[in-house]
């Protein structure tokens, strides 16, 4: 689990191709790895991947086909926003973040206004319904508050520190960003869902 606070922004430097997908090389830039061990979760994007191989300043995560085909941003060398998984002593900052890519948003709007910028963004349709006003969403592994919902459109206010210490100063309309809905959602629906089944008597 992670809390989705942008822990540093590393680099995928060399992708490693391998039959059912990818091994990547991620250089970790400010991330310390002292505590880090073979097996563990490192977010990358919003995308939940193991540590194969760790250097001091780097490490290697395999990325299967079916991974790649339903996320952004793992198939080319570039930035990306790592946090390491939570401890039971760590602070949830942001909110419970599973690393389970949900969908691909594409990006409708991103400017400037004032000192923020302001992030459109249109979901998917089926996990659209899962986005309320004011409820927390994920974006490429960044824990962000949803300011209004219109259809299957968003909007999001990016701070100035979340701007300069995450990829978004990299974002630009037309682009693709993972995204992760608020677990709670995803529950509320399936423990409603099976209520209503079973006084239909379809369970």
């Amino acid at each position: 689990m992670f809390t989705g606070i942008v822990a540093a922004v590393g680099r995928i430097t060399a992708l490693s191709p391998l039959p059912q997908g990818v091994r990547l090389t991620i250089a970790t830039g400010s991330l310390p790895l002292t505590d880090a061990r073979l097996g563990d979760s490192i977010c990358v994007n919003g995308v939940c991947l193991t540590a194969v191989e760790l250097h001091p300043h780097a490490f290697m995560a395999d990325v299967s086909r079916e991974t790649l085909d339903c996320t952004v941003g793992l198939d080319h060398p570039g930035e990306v926003n790592l946090e390491v998984s939570l401890t039971l002593a760590d602070r949830l900052g942001g909110h419970l973040v599973s690393g389970h890519v949900d969908g691909v948003g594409l990006v409708t709007r991103f400017e400037a206004i004032g000192e923020s910028w302001f992030l459109e963004i249109e979901a998917p349709d089926d996990i659209a319904r899962y986005i309320a006003r004011k409820g927390s969403v994920t974006v490429n592994g960044t824990s962000l508050t949803v300011n209004h919902v219109a259809g299957r459109r968003f909007d999001i206010n990016i701070i100035p520190h979340t701007w300069a210490v995450t990829t978004f100063r990299n974002l630009q309309t037309g682009h693709h960003v993972n995204l992760e809905v608020d677990l709670i959602a995803r529950y509320c629906e399936r423990i409603l869902g099976y209520a209503a089944d079973t006084a239909k008597g379809t369970v």
